[in-house]
């Protein structure tokens, strides 16, 4: 798994050129199993938009297709998960405890907006959404921060893919860029156990 996150840039041209078309379909269920099932919170949401959006760069695939796509594979993705989080009730016996633990204090600080920042956090993206269903977040307001944040974060990384991720210093170094994006995604939780751990100790 480690392997196909830090060189997804390598399997995805593998993809492509096996599979065409059809690698439309594997990087849109990829996206809607990280954010669709809860058990699957370590695919490469962040890093696969980024990868996606410099092939589409070179010409192997439609930026537009990806976007659109992926946007709507992102969305749907979240609304599965806030619907199972409803008829399961607690994810306790399903969610790891520290996963669920991190997840509920993003949304005490956040509060409905966490849907929307959850999306740029690996691992909470695809618990929050399930713990709104669980909680009863009021529907309304979980597809607007749903919708929002989901197209903010298609857009956001598959963009920056398109525009800079053939620029020389960036292609040569893909694997550390992608490396790069997951420190900086799980940094905002990391702080914030450590802000809380200190406060804890004075």
């Amino acid at each position: 798994m480690i392997d196909f996150i830090l060189h997804f840039d390598r399997y995805l041209g593998i993809v492509i050129e096996n599979y065409g078309t059809l690698t439309y379909l594997f990087l849109f269920l990829i996206i809607l199993c990280e954010t669709g099932l809860v058990i699957m919170p370590l695919l490469p949401g962040d890093s696969l938009l980024f990868i996606a959006g410099t092939f589409a760069a070179k010409g192997s695939l439609s930026i537009g297709w990806i976007l659109f796509l992926l946007s709507i594979a992102a969305i749907a993705g979240d609304t599965l998960n806030y619907f199972a989080g409803a008829y399961f009730k607690t994810g306790n016996r399903i969610i790891k405890k520290e996963y669920l633990e991190k997840t509920q204090q993003f949304f005490d600080r956040y509060g409905k907006k966490a849907i929307f920042m959850a999306r740029f956090v690996p691992i909470v993206r695809t618990i929050a959404p399930f713990v709104a269903g669980a909680g009863k977040m009021d529907y309304k307001n979980f597809i607007f921060y749903n919708i929002t944040g989901g197209l903010t974060w298609v857009f956001l990384f598959g963009l920056a893919g398109y525009f800079f991720g053939n620029v020389p210093i960036i292609a040569d170094n893909l694997t550390m860029v992608i490396f790069g994006i997951i420190i900086l995604s799980t940094l905002p939780p990391i702080v914030e156990w450590f802000k809380s751990w200190y406060n804890t100790k004075i």
